[in-house]
């Protein structure tokens, strides 16, 4: 693959396109369009941040031609399951995901967003993932778009609201159910976000701060859902010996407030859950010959999240990534800090909190069985606030194209693209995005199928991956692999939520 700029003074207009004069025109790639059918080789011309003709364009003139001899091309990836709310106004560059092809991220699951926030205090467990509290200055949805607006990420960024977020705005503890004053001023603040281009709501009922939150809060909460077109994701209340349970309780959700529902990061979690994919997978298939529902996974058998007493146990090993009264502790494993504190498992861990920790809980199989289902997207979940963060937050894209795809042969190299791009876009309501499509937003990756791999690991999980060579954002060249850094291009836009079409309910058939 080379680079070169030509003696064309193309213009941005689409009059110019049609003469056949782009501002970029990518020769030869292996274009794999998203839709999951099989690659063609063609030229891709871009102009104005859009994709302006796909085919074979020998008469074209560019600004700058790229020559993708022996490389796939395909639309940027989109990261559905994300923490980087905060990030991508602090840390624009937003270079973990960049990195691995991501132009698009989705923020605002498992409960928890940056806006609308307005702390009493120091932020809720697990708020506090997003970072401390000056990191939370967006009382509104609408202030917290514009300060995305302002701040100009290298990658595109659409938004969840919180659950989580919600409850700290408006109770006064939440260790218990919402009254109905504070359920209807969660409702005004939900439908503010809405009217701004919230996708929609999610939950973390799994988390001590949503626990206590019943079914019908939430219920109550999601009914303003359907009138804007929205969707329902959720971190499920159990995702171990309940999970059935769980997920019924999603799905009620769901069918009550009329709105598609996504199950975030299915797994099943726990030696004891270990083997039970085939009837989680199931019960999703049954709730979609009714609703719309999906999932999405990050492609590991290890989890990451904050430390949770109720989490801990012998029966897989557990790592400390950061603790707040015992820096020093981060990266050992649990096991390890007890035995030097000689203290049993629960009480060194009570003793470390606040703390972040990497749970091993899954099983191969399960992952392989999920990750493989035509139900599931792909999401990171990687927290970029982490001193140790789980690989996940550097390497999740590229394992899933390397790893499970080229070396395990899970699925084809067309299905594990659509898996991160067009099935995404479609689930998501991200117009004009998730496909190699003429007209449609230039988010596009280049890189090459026989090496692409993730090169982060839980010891040393600040890499970035391998095999990436380029990564254009709205048309501009925004990550070069040749030396692995970002171009300092920071095109992203804030990504407001569309209506959705027939072919957005397609994303949710498990055939």
């Amino acid at each position: 693959m080379s680079f070169a700029n030509s003696t064309s003074n193309a213009t941005a207009t689409a009059t110019a396109a049609a003469a056949g004069r782009c501002d970029t025109l990518i020769r030869n790639a292996l274009v794999i369009d998203g839709t999951g059918a099989d690659p063609v080789a063609a030229d891709v011309a871009v102009t104005a941040g859009r994709i302006a003709a796909i085919g074979q364009l020998s008469g074209w003139q560019a600004h700058a031609t790229i020559d993708a001899s022996g490389r796939v091309l395909s639309p940027g990836f989109i990261d559905v399951h994300t923490h980087d709310d905060t990030n991508v106004i602090r840390t624009p560059e937003m270079f973990p995901k960049l990195s691995q092809g991501v132009t698009t991220v989705v923020v605002g699951n498992c409960g928890i967003s940056a806006a609308p926030v307005s702390l009493k205090g120091d932020p809720p467990d697990p708020m506090n993932l997003l970072g401390k509290s000056e990191a939370f200055h967006y009382p509104t949805f609408a202030s917290y778009v514009a300060a995305v607006d302002a701040a100009q990420p290298s990658i595109n960024v659409a938004a969840l609201v919180g659950h989580t977020a919600l409850r700290n705005n408006h109770m006064d503890r939440l260790d218990r159910a919402a009254s109905e004053p504070e359920i209807a001023g969660m409702r005004a603040q939900l439908r503010e976000a809405l009217e701004h281009g919230a996708l929609g709501l999610s939950t973390g009922l799994a988390y001590g701060n949503a626990i206590n939150a019943p079914t019908a809060e939430v219920l109550a909460l999601a009914e303003p859902l359907a009138e804007f077109g929205a969707m329902y994701a959720t971190h499920l209340r159990s995702e171990f010996a309940d999970i059935l349970e769980a997920m019924d309780e999603a799905f009620r959700i769901g069918k009550h407030a009329r709105v598609p529902v996504v199950i975030s990061h299915l797994k099943c979690a726990g030696v004891e859950n270990w083997g039970r994919s085939g009837e989680v997978l199931k019960a999703l298939e049954l709730a979609g010959k009714h609703q719309h529902v999906g999932c999405d996974c990050y492609p590991y058998t290890a989890s990451s999240s904050t430390l949770d007493l109720k989490q801990v146990t012998d029966a897989y090993d557990i790592q400390v990534t950061w603790s707040e009264p015992h820096p020093e502790q981060g990266g050992k494993m649990l096991k390890q800090v007890a035995a030097e504190w000689q203290l049993d498992l629960h009480a060194a861990a009570a003793r470390l909190m606040p703390a972040g920790a990497v749970y091993h809980c899954m099983a191969d199989d399960d992952v392989n069985r999920i990750l493989s289902h035509p139900a599931t997207v792909i999401g990171s979940d990687g927290l970029p606030n982490d001193p140790l963060p789980h690989p996940r937050l550097w390497g999740a894209f590229p394992r899933v194209l390397g790893y499970y795809s080229r070396e395990q042969k899970l699925f084809s190299l067309a299905a594990a693209v659509r898996k991160m791009t067009g099935l995404s876009a479609l689930r998501f309501g991200l117009h004009e995005r998730g496909f190699v499509r003429q007209g449609y937003w230039a988010d596009l990756v280049l890189f090459d199928a026989d090496t692409v791999r993730d090169a982060a690991s839980f010891t040393d999980p600040m890499q970035p991956a391998h095999g990436i060579d380029a990564v254009w954002v709205n048309g501009k060249l925004a990550y070069r692999g040749s030396d692995k850094k970002a171009t300092g291009e920071r095109a992203g836009h804030f990504l407001a939520r569309s209506p959705r079409t027939a072919e957005a309910g397609q994303a949710f058939a498990h055939d």
